[in-house]
């Protein structure tokens, strides 16, 4: 029986990305503190040596796993926010849930953990903050256009900021216990507001 051997390539491409999952991972459960790329490659079932030969730091390891969550996050909301429905308050239901879900994941809970280190370490700091700027712009971008498709709505720039800025405020009140039931009254009440504003 002849074994098929997975291409070099192949196998340090599956290496690379399993390091990467697992840092998030890490990220969102044990903090930055624990985020080692030698503690990423435990996780991982990866020989340190491996891990190093893809990530030899790990602010080398932690701009690419920013990179890698913020472009899925940028592609998450571009699919959401293209496809939503014509109607104001399913409209208004698609946009803020899949805010609210961006901002209450594991992915947030990583980079938020990145975010509070690089407060006090310049070096790293200046690598995320353009990362940080370009999903914010684009995140920005989606939700104006899926809350407003035809562009008329002179409210609707300062409508998609109110509604980021919430769902990054509940992403922050979820990091520490389950707010999830007083989101959803907050949730309410704004898709209310939003559709009320929207129809002016």
């Amino acid at each position: 029986m002849t074994t098929v051997r997975e291409p070099q390539q192949d196998r340090s491409r599956a290496t690379r990305e399993r390091l990467l999952d697992k840092s998030v991972d890490v990220l969102a459960t044990q903090g930055w503190a624990a985020t080692t790329v030698a503690a990423v490659a435990e996780s991982a079932g990866v020989s340190r040596g491996a891990a190093q030969h893809h990530f030899p730091t790990r602010d080398a390891l932690i701009i690419a796993v920013l990179e890698r969550m913020f472009d899925a996050m940028i592609g998450e909301a571009s699919a959401t926010m293209t496809s939503v429905p014509d109607d104001v308050a399913a409209r208004v239901d698609a946009v803020v849930d899949k805010a609210v879900s961006i901002y209450t994941g594991t992915d947030f809970k990583a980079a938020l953990q990145v975010w509070a280190a690089a407060a006090s370490d310049a070096a790293l700091r200046e690598a995320i903050l353009p990362l940080e700027a370009k999903l914010a712009r684009a995140a920005h971008r989606f939700t104006v256009a899926a809350l407003d498709p035809t562009g008329e709505n002179p409210q609707a720039y300062r409508l998609a900021q109110v509604t980021l800025d919430l769902a990054r405020g509940l992403g922050l009140a979820n990091t520490l216990t389950d707010d999830s039931r007083r989101r959803r009254q907050v949730v309410a009440t704004w898709k209310e507001q939003l559709v009320a504003a929207l129809a002016e």
